[in-house]
């Protein structure tokens, strides 16, 4: 559990919105690094873990592995757990904007009017996404990214620190930007 996991942890807190009953690994040989919640379990435990707790949030950054997100997404839709969307208090997100089930936006982020993201997808911290984009489900935008008006970008993509996309832009499913 990392840096992606701990700053997630810092939105979650600080939104006051969810309690954070536990970490899930995925194995026994994995660090747990934040020492103020406990591991309750590894993947293998997830049907067991859903008996107590209905909701779940994916923490896993999406630097090397475009289908890992996806992957645990889904597997955790399967099993019936609820992913909700989690938007900083630091964060300012547009009424006319739509964010999908299990997203996150983190703190200092501007989604503005219109602008649509996907599933299971991560607006990482002072990224602006302007009026009009469309971000695919399972997308990682970075750090101090720019998209904007009209941008498109797919699915399971990887958009590193401090990119700027030009509007009226697209970019396709399963893109790595840096």
């Amino acid at each position: 559990m990392g840096g992606h996991c701990s700053s997630c942890i810092d939105v979650i807190e600080n939104s006051g919105k969810f309690k954070i009953v536990g970490l899930v690994a995925k194995n026994k040989k994995t660090q747990n690094k934040n020492k103020k919640y406990k591991v309750v379990g590894t993947d293998k435990d997830l049907n067991k873990i859903f008996k107590k707790y209905k909701y779940a949030h994916i923490s896993i950054g999406q630097i090397r592995n475009l289908n890992l997100r996806k992957n645990i997404f889904n597997k955790l839709k399967k099993i019936g757990f609820k992913l909700p969307v989690i938007i900083s208090n630091g964060a300012y997100v547009s009424r006319e904007a739509k964010i999908g089930e299990g997203s996150i936006v983190m703190h200092n982020c501007i989604i503005n009017r219109n602008a649509i993201i996907g599933s299971n997808s991560i607006i990482n911290t002072k990224a602006l996404i302007e009026h009009d984009c469309k971000i695919g489900s399972h997308t990682h935008i970075s750090t101090g990214c720019t998209i904007n008006g009209n941008t498109s970008i797919g699915n399971q993509c990887f958009i590193g620190s401090g990119t700027v996309s030009k509007g009226n832009n697209k970019i396709r499913n399963n893109s790595f930007v840096k």
